[in-house]
């Protein structure tokens, strides 16, 4: 089979995010770049996948020049090959993105045959857009399911497991199929010095797509509150016990 996962360059955040002063995008003069922790998976699950089955992995970007760093990492964990569409690192919006992504498929599967699953990070670590994977697959006409923890590939079809309240929700979606992947689905594997080293003789093909003319316009980023924090003071002494008690009754600890 073949496999398709698409990642994207992000800054590194694990602190607190700090924003450009036009609120356009995340200042990152001191941070590193990797990819999102639900791409990671997803570069994880093609590679087993096509561990399993057979086939060939590939990777693809649209970024700025130095996000061949996050390819060539991709493919020192074990995906096959990369596809670069170079920009010149100005954000794309998601219609542009997706629109390179589907010609780019288009242009791959001309040559080399449909990829059976293409997977997706639910969405990136810096926009949050949750768009381009529903549009990929709207845009080339194929089943799409989004957020899931599980997948599994069997008889011409792909297993997708969705959590929910009390359970999970399962769709089988018959292939070639398009798939948005959550952090948790796996545990993804890092590359080892003797993966790095294949992965610089590991094919790496670049192209320079063509912007489409912007139809969507952002307007700002905004850096969500944090949840709030607050003590209550039940009591001194004795004479807080019945508080505490009526506390834990409350949150179910006693009867």
């Amino acid at each position: 089979m073949r496999i398709l996962v698409c990642v994207k360059r992000v800054p590194m955040t694990g602190g607190t995010i700090v924003l450009t002063d036009d609120a356009q995008a995340i200042e990152t003069r001191h941070l590193g770049f990797t990819i999102s922790p639900h791409e990671e998976c997803g570069v994880e699950e093609a590679v087993r996948l096509v561990e399993a089955h057979g086939g060939e992995s590939v990777v693809l970007t649209l970024g700025p020049a130095e996000a061949e760093e996050q390819l060539r990492d991709a493919m020192a964990i074990g995906i096959d090959r990369a596809i670069h569409l170079v920009t010149d690192g100005e954000e794309w919006d998601p219609q542009a993105t997706a629109s390179a992504i589907v010609d780019a498929i288009r242009e791959d599967e001309a040559a080399n045959g449909p990829f059976d699953l293409v997977v997706f990070g639910n969405e990136s670590a810096d926009a949050g857009n949750f768009q381009i994977g529903i549009r990929v697959a709207h845009a080339l006409g194929r089943p799409v399911a989004t957020g899931l923890k599980a997948l599994g590939v069997e008889d011409g079809s792909v297993r997708c497991e969705q959590e929910a309240a009390g359970g999970r929700d399962v769709y089988v979606l018959p292939l070639p199929a398009v798939v948005t992947v959550l952090e948790g689905l796996n545990l993804p594997r890092y590359p080892s010095v003797p993966g790095r080293l294949r992965a610089q003789r590991k094919p790496l093909e670049t192209r320079a797509p063509q912007r489409p003319a912007a139809r969507l316009e952002k307007l700002r980023l905004e850096v969500p509150e944090g949840v709030g924090k607050q003590a209550e003071v039940l009591g001194e002494g004795a004479a807080a016990a019945p508080r505490v008690v009526e506390v834990l009754r409350d949150a179910g600890v006693l009867a």
